[in-house]
């Protein structure tokens, strides 16, 4: 009956949600009222849909974004669908304050190196990780480098050491490129290298260094087709390697890299699985259009990646004058060729593809291989 529903002031009181806030939910399609006054526009809500509004002020205090909140809101009783949700959004909020765990660990160590430059050196470490892994990971990062003078920071190779685990980092702004190997600390009284000139690593070490791209290169080089382990050593004034007697050493870029870990923390709406033959051979043979959509503003051919409502994925052009497809399709324009150099060289099996949406990143992932993974930047297409 009309008598029992509540009038938007009331659901907000009782909820806990502001008035703004109902309304701005109501117009996103999350919370819709159950009556609109076709005269007046005021809303008016069920009381079945108290519990909906009280659920909907939890979950946005604990920070979830829009797209959670409407799959939390929309899912199928009984489905597991909403609890998949929230298990994903307390895993990034899990690893967001590792980040500032490990954040903070460096700003101390700043703040002792500032009060006391005298007496506290950069703290180095030193550490094994398996050739073969290392040179796959420069591989799968190398082509995200930047070449843009006007940022060099850039210009480099990440090499960040977090405990257990070494992950390369690239980009370009456009498109950024990671990938993981597995490390292990070495005893100070032992390794290739003088143990008086640094400290010994350990299982919660971290450190991180921009290795120019060609010392990056060079090292690429030196790892060959080695079979062994590699001695590295960061965090001081030079970044050290060496692997089967051989040895190289050079200066670490001196600029702060960016913020790279918020940016790989993708929330994708659509996951699409298929051979990375296959989505090579789509992308070169379906239609493209240049667009001044490149770095500098340089034109690049763009393709659209279509995933209809059962997954299936198609490429097409901007504005190829097609007939028009699903209006509920999900398009994400992209650079053909920064997709093509993403896609890993001699990979035989599946590609995992994870698309946001129209202006979010797009990633590309190897099945088995969850730390190396390619984020590209979609192109806005023109009005």
């Amino acid at each position: 009956m009309e008598s029992d529903l509540r009038s938007i002031g009331e659901l907000a009181r009782d909820s806990g949600l502001s008035v703004s806030a109902l309304r701005f939910y109501d117009g996103a399609d999350v919370l819709a009222p159950a009556r609109v006054d076709p005269r007046t526009g005021y809303r008016w809500y069920a009381p079945e849909q108290l519990a909906d509004a009280r659920l909907l002020a939890r979950l946005r205090r604990v920070g979830l974004p829009l797209a959670g909140i409407r799959a939390v809101l929309g899912a199928a009783p009984g489905s597991g669908a909403a609890r998949r949700v929230l298990d994903a959004h307390q895993c990034r909020l899990e690893d967001g304050l590792a980040d500032a765990r490990r954040e903070l660990s460096l700003i101390r160590r700043l703040i002792d190196q500032r009060e006391n430059p005298m007496t506290t050196a950069p703290a180095e470490h030193r550490f094994t990780v398996p050739a073969r892994a290392l040179a796959e990971a420069l591989d799968a990062v190398r082509f995200a480098v930047g070449s843009d003078p006007g940022m060099p920071v850039l210009s480099g190779v990440l090499f960040d050491l977090d405990g257990g685990l070494l992950r390369l980092v690239a980009t370009d702004r456009y498109r950024m490129a990671l990938a993981e190997v597995p490390a292990d600390a070495i005893s100070s009284d032992a390794g290739a290298f003088d143990a008086g000139a640094f400290d010994a690593s350990d299982a919660g070490a971290s450190a991180a260094a921009i290795v120019p791209t060609a010392l990056a290169d060079a090292l690429r080089a030196l790892l060959g087709s080695a079979a062994g382990e590699v001695e590295l050593v960061l965090g001081g004034p030079a970044v050290r390697a060496a692997v089967d007697g051989h040895r190289i050493e050079g200066a670490p870029l001196d600029h702060d890299y960016p913020d790279y870990r918020a940016l790989v923390r993708l929330e994708p709406v659509q996951r699409v699985g298929l051979p990375a033959a296959d989505l090579r051979a789509a992308l070169a043979s379906a239609p493209t259009r240049s667009l001044p959509s490149g770095p500098d503003g340089a034109a690049c051919e763009v393709a659209v990646l279509i995933v209809d409502e059962s997954g299936r994925l198609t490429v097409a052009a901007p504005g190829d004058g097609a007939p028009a497809p699903d209006p509920d399709a999900l398009r994400v324009a992209v650079n053909r060729d920064f997709l093509l150099e993403a896609l890993p060289a001699g990979v035989p099996g599946q590609l995992v593809l994870e698309l946001g949406g129209p202006v979010a990143p797009l990633a590309v992932r190897t099945p088995g291989r969850p730390g190396t993974f390619t984020v590209l930047m979609p192109v806005r297409l023109p009005a």
